[in-house]
């Protein structure tokens, strides 16, 4: 039996270490937060997604010396110009409120009080790097298109779920399963993008996260 092939997420944000469990749990990856080898956050100074989740993964990577992926991801608004970006956890902070979810949907609907155009996206990006230094690291990138609801409704998820609608299911993001969010989010999509680079350019060498693992366990799109 294959040992599963071991890698540092570079995340400290309870959700998303949460939805990376259980989507990577079944392609046979032992997956370590980074929290739990002692390594402190990186810095994201980068006005992209891209720029900031390499930045995270060849921080976790050089400390931890293992392979290491980083996320990336926020919501763009179209009425304000794909704002609030990749400032989504700190958007109330910068206007000189809490640093909280509240306060960054309390704030962003403020921002869109009395307009029509509420379309949005969750964008995400996915950066794995075999060790600090890979030249090539494998990069994939999902979004998943809604709108922002003037009201908050359900209770899972984190981050601005319960205000993005997606008109097509009648729902929120909160309103969905864990499951079911697993499977359509963004995260998910670039999940998907993650595992076919992988398997194209041959795992991280061997064990059940490699080549044979990823591409039998890979879920339907």
């Amino acid at each position: 039996m294959n040992e599963p092939q071991r890698l540092v997420l570079a995340s400290g944000n309870a959700g998303k270490l949460r939805e990376f469990g259980a989507m990577l749990a079944p392609l046979g990856f032992d997956v370590v937060p980074q929290g739990a080898l002692g390594i402190p956050d990186a810095e994201e100074p980068h006005v992209t997604f891209v720029e900031n989740a390499l930045a995270k993964a060849r921080h976790a990577s050089r400390l931890a010396g293992l392979p290491a992926l980083a996320d990336d991801s926020g919501i763009c608004v179209d009425f304000l110009g794909g704002a609030p970006g990749v400032y989504s956890a700190r958007y109330a902070q910068m206007a000189g409120l809490e640093k909280s979810d509240a306060a960054n949907n309390a704030y962003l609907v403020s921002q869109l009080a009395g307009q029509t155009n509420r379309s949005a996206f969750y964008y995400c990006v996915l950066v794995l790097v075999r060790h600090a230094d890979d030249p090539c690291p494998i990069i994939a990138e999902g979004r998943w298109h809604g709108e922002v609801a003037e009201q908050a409704r359900g209770e899972g998820g984190f981050g601005y779920d319960a205000h993005f609608l997606l008109p097509s299911l009648g729902m929120t993001a909160a309103q969905l399963s864990a499951e079911e969010k697993n499977r359509i989010s963004h995260r998910a999509q670039a999940l998907r993008v993650l595992c076919d680079r992988l398997r194209e350019s041959g795992g991280l060498g061997g064990g059940a996260g490699g080549v044979a693992g990823i591409h039998a366990a890979q879920p339907e799109s």
